[in-house]
């Protein structure tokens, strides 16, 4: 992991620091005298029998900010690179970054002990004043006549976001903190680059830009209660958006690099509403005991543990994934294969799940998420791929993005009655207090709405024994149906909508969302329709010997832009283009497939699972993985039944298969999501895995994960391979 450039320290000139490190430092090491000058003071004051501080400021709270930005580099340079004999063909068009304003949003949550507070802070900022440079600029005149180059640049993530960490002293109504964190934004849009007049050679294009490093925000404030539940703060930020990278390419070997160093002063005010330590919904009663009077009808202090509705919820996970195999057998490796002399890899995801209650029914989540590493062998390898749990899109330094934002609204069938008469309670059910729900009591007959930005097995195919690969099983054969090709950025999550009706012993679901704009692909297709997912499930419910369980029948179509696998192998021979690639046969088509998902309680803390699926493998693989056809089941045993209740332990393997046309691709050294060797001789990829769950209370837990290998990718001219995995995990 890269880290902040590090600082000299000496003296400041009236005029102030001079570089971006030693402003950041001259800043904070004003404040930092400051913090401890408040402690001494708080230590003479608490001996006088007076509190330091006479505001609470734990709790959950949301506000708007406003100020500046103020850039620290306005200049550019285009350095020309192969293809080019010497510096003096490097172009320097005029720069457009500017002061600007800077305008978002926030929420984060504070615990506090005495007068110290520290908590978490998640925001999305606009921030304007930085713009690639457009039009007409002369050259050097080593170039050819006319010396001149045109830019034209498309929009640029004239934005930030950020996670970070507060920590701060209270007194009084006052609050003085610091604070530091991942950011994210600030890329540079698709450009174009023309020298002279234009020609075969000399327009270059230029995807968005790249970065390597890390982007981080650190700072401090002054924030200051001045009601109730309303407080006001002044902010300062250093904000670096790392080195940004963009590469123009002509297409013959020549290429310019720009770097564009983004990194911002911003000074900004804000406002928070605080909605309190207590989030309870005030004047709620606590359902199934008498309203006590003596406390206004709310419960009072019994309330808390009882059943009253939350207003809001916190919650927050991280999890770190370490993987490993040794060497194995193998005729060859390809582009998309476990490397056959053996590999390590570590890879993190680290979430914050928000909820704030709206109305009756109706709440918003928010998901911002940091991730970090890699997984094993970059996420390429086997069809049904070795770790579910860290991100896909792996990069050495963190990272952060909005993976989830919704809206889900609850709508209740059975009139309210549970409420009204606790004989006929049964008619409800209360919600717990988990990631991406806020708890209350809600009907057993209900319709349950989800819009917004979210994971398709959020609502679908799910199942309780094997379904999160950060508390289960990590592969992906035992979270998710093989055959289930389900819409999907490259992070797992898309923008869509699903509706649930669920009633006393069956509940149906269906939704749409949008697929990717190209198969496998970071950008989600912007226009809404033109290329989507529909999918629906049912789930019926019944006890089999006493035991509970569940059966899901699920059915999907995905509707874009797709390659049909036949047509890309006859493309591959026509045009005499080996190894063959499925951009070459993108059409308007329809992916279908479906399958049957099953729960069963074997007896107490005991439970088995089994999926089958299928989709139309003579399509290639739209956003998930590459398997036609998957028959997976396990078993897993609670802890509690030799006597540690936090334990758990887990035993599964799967058979998987592809279609024939896409055997004939592989065969032929084409590439997909997650596999490609180069060859292959067909076999069906066969996968076992094993873990022991060891739990140290209900949020900390370090799982041991042994997987075996059987033909990787469906070629059996490879492994098998002994993966070894340790788990980490940790949440409140």
């Amino acid at each position: 992991m890269p880290r902040p450039r590090s600082w000299r320290h000496r003296s400041v000139a009236a005029t102030g620091p001079r570089s971006p490190a030693i402003k950041v430092a001259w800043v904070l090491s004003t404040l930092i005298p400051c913090v401890a000058f408040c402690a001494l003071a708080s230590s003479a004051r608490a001996e006088d029998g007076s509190r330091p501080s006479d505001v609470n400021w734990a709790g959950l709270y949301m506000g708007a900010s406003l100020g500046g930005g103020f850039p620290l580099h306005k200049g550019e340079r285009l350095q020309a690179s192969n293809g080019f004999a010497s510096p003096v063909f490097d172009l320097y068009p005029p720069s457009m970054t500017r002061p600007g304003v800077t305008v978002g949003a926030q929420a984060g949550y504070n615990w506090q002990s005495g007068p110290w507070v520290w908590g978490i802070e998640t925001e999305l900022s606009l921030l304007d004043g930085r713009r690639g440079p457009t039009g007409a600029s002369p050259a050097s005149p080593a170039y050819p006549a006319p010396p001149v180059f045109t830019l034209v640049s498309n929009s640029s993530a004239n934005f930030f976001a950020g996670i970070r960490g507060r920590v701060g002293y209270a007194w009084d109504r006052a609050l003085l903190y610091l604070a530091g964190g991942v950011a994210a934004g600030g890329g540079r849009g698709p450009s174009t680059l023309t020298l002279g007049a234009g020609g075969p050679d000399a327009i270059f294009y230029a995807p968005w830009s790249q970065s390597s490093r890390m982007k981080y925000a650190v700072g401090a404030g002054f924030e200051y209660a001045f009601a109730e539940k309303w407080s006001a703060r002044v902010e300062y930020l250093f904000l670096n958006q790392a080195l940004n990278t963009q590469i123009f390419d002509n297409g013959a070997d020549s290429f310019y690099a720009p770097r564009i160093r983004n990194e911002n002063h911003l000074l900004r005010f804000g406002l928070n509403y605080h909605f309190g330590a207590e989030n309870r919904i005030p004047g709620a009663i606590e359902y199934g005991k008498p309203q006590n009077h003596h406390n206004g009808g709310n419960g009072g202090a019994d309330a808390r543990d009882g059943e009253t509705p939350e207003l809001y919820s916190v919650h927050a996970q991280t999890t770190n994934v370490v993987q490993a195999y040794p060497r194995f057998r193998a005729l060859y490796d390809g582009l998309n294969s476990f490397p056959s002399g053996g590999k390590a890899n570590v890879g993190s995801t680290s979430d914050l799940f928000l909820g704030l209650r709206l109305w009756e029914g109706g709440a918003v989540y928010l998901n911002p998420e940091i991730d970090e590493g890699y997984g094993l062998a970059n996420s390429v390898g086997a069809a049904s791929y070795v770790n579910g749990a860290v991100a896909k899109v792996g990069r050495t330094a963190p990272y952060m993005r909005f993976q989830r934002y919704f809206l889900r609204q609850i709508i209740g069938l059975s009139g309210g009655e549970g409420e009204r008469d606790p004989d006929i309670g049964s008619r409800s059910e209360v919600l717990e207090s988990t990631q991406n729900q806020i708890s209350g009591r809600v009907d057993k007959d209900r319709v349950i709405i989800t819009l917004g930005k979210f994971a398709v097995p959020d609502v679908f195919d799910d199942n309780v024994y094997a379904h999160d690969p950060t508390t289960g099983f990590l592969n992906f054969a035992f979270n998710d149906m093989g055959g289930l090709d389900y819409a999907a950025d490259a992070w797992g999550y898309t923008y869509g909508l699903a509706a649930e009706w669920k009633q006393d012993w069956w509940t149906a679901r269906g939704g749409v969302f949008q697929l990717s704009k190209t198969p496998n692909s970071f950008d989600i297709e912007p226009q809404l329709f033109r290329q989507f997912m529909s999918v629906v499930e049912f789930e019926a419910r019944y006890d089999l010997f006493a035991q509970p369980g569940a059966i899901k029948f699920l059915a999907f179509g995905d509707n874009g832009y797709i390659s049909k696998i036949e047509d890309v192998i006859r493309h591959a021979y026509l045009a005499g283009e080996f190894p063959p690639s499925v951009d070459t046969a993108r059409g308007r088509a329809v992916k279908t497939g479906g399958g049957v998902n099953v729960k069963q309680q074997l007896a107490p803390h005991l439970g088995f699972f089994l999926r089958a699926s299928m989709a139309d493998g003579r399509y290639e693989t739209v956003d998930y993985t590459d398997i036609d056809r998957q028959l997976s089941m396990g078993v897993v045993a609670g802890g509690a039944l030799w006597e540690r209740d936090d334990d758990e332990i887990g035993l599964a393997g799967a058979l998987s298969g592809l279609h024939g046309d896409r055997v004939r691709y592989f065969e032929l050294g084409g590439t997909s999501v997650y596999i490609g060797d180069g060859a292959m001789t067909y076999a069906g990829e066969k996968n076992m895995e094993a873990y022991y769950k060891i739990g140290f209370g209900k949020n900390i837990d370090a799982t041991f994960d042994y997987q075996l290998l059987v033909n990787p990718a469906h070629n059996s001219a490879r492994g098998p391979v002994n993966i070894f995995g340790l788990r980490f995990r940790a949440a409140f």
